[in-house]
């Protein structure tokens, strides 16, 4: 199996449905810190929807929509990141991102998403790439800022999540302005 190192002992590695116990105890200890953005770690509550999650991605994976891989810190799986959409057809695609308490802070998630988005534009030609972020959520929103994305708007009170209606941040980034900051990323 492939790892990218993040540097400081971190890497991004596949993770897939014959994982699930490993899987779920990561979710348990993300839970409560990523719970109120990120329904994929409340919906994880057992070996079966953890293997039920992995295998959907799997099968995303299978089909060029979507892909999950693990954010793995000194070997520990501490985070995720992946496409929750992927359209090659319309050449864009959608990051989501979460990580539990003990890896907060390191950089680990902004170094992540900064592969995926060189894989999907330079390797994959995708045009745009998303960042939907609850308006309450400082800390992603945070890193889209950081990754240089702009804010193309707010879908009001478009998500609801434990009983509340968010307003959902739609970030992004087109090709050629991530080319652009990759190159001077460079100089």
């Amino acid at each position: 199996m492939f790892a990218i190192s993040l540097g400081d002992g971190a890497e991004l590695r596949p993770v897939e449905p014959w994982q699930a116990e490993e899987f779920l105890e990561h979710i348990e200890r993300a839970r409560e810190y990523a719970g109120p953005w990120v329904p994929l770690t409340v919906n994880v509550k057992d070996v079966e929807s953890a293997r039920a999650v992995l295998q959907n991605y799997a099968d995303k994976q299978a089909a060029d929509t979507g892909r999950l891989w693990a954010v793995r810190l000194d070997g520990t799986l501490v985070g995720g990141v992946l496409f929750r959409i992927f359209d090659t057809s319309t050449e864009s695609c959608e990051v989501g991102v979460w990580l539990e308490p003990s890896a907060a802070g390191r950089g680990l998630i902004s170094r992540a998403v900064e592969v995926l988005v060189d894989w999907a534009v330079e390797e994959r030609g995708m045009h745009r790439v998303e960042w939907l972020a609850s308006s309450a959520n400082h800390r992603s929103i945070g890193v889209a800022k950081r990754l240089g994305m702009s804010r193309d708007g707010v879908l009001r009170e478009s998500f609801p999540w434990q009983g509340v209606r968010h307003d959902m941040e739609v970030w992004s980034v087109l090709a050629p302005e991530w080319r652009a900051r990759r190159a001077a990323d460079h100089r």
